[in-house]
């Protein structure tokens, strides 16, 4: 595990979040993945009452799972 908390707080959403995202993207495509070679992020700022916030925005490219 990383020592920047930072990056350190990606490692916790992912480990916690991951599973959720996996069963979600399976709920709306069917079994495959996304991408992560034909790939978008974007970073924002967004304002709120208790402090700014940061809104991460993941887009990849689905891909079906082949039977072989």
């Amino acid at each position: 595990m990383p020592n920047d908390p930072c990056i350190y707080r990606f490692y916790e959403i992912v480990g916690v979040y991951a599973p959720t995202l996996k069963a979600l993207i399976e709920e709306e495509f069917g079994n495959g993945i996304m991408s992560a070679i034909d790939f978008e992020m974007s970073v924002a700022r967004v304002k709120h009452d208790k402090g700014a916030r940061v809104k991460i925005e993941l887009s990849g490219k689905y891909l079906a799972y082949n039977a072989w």
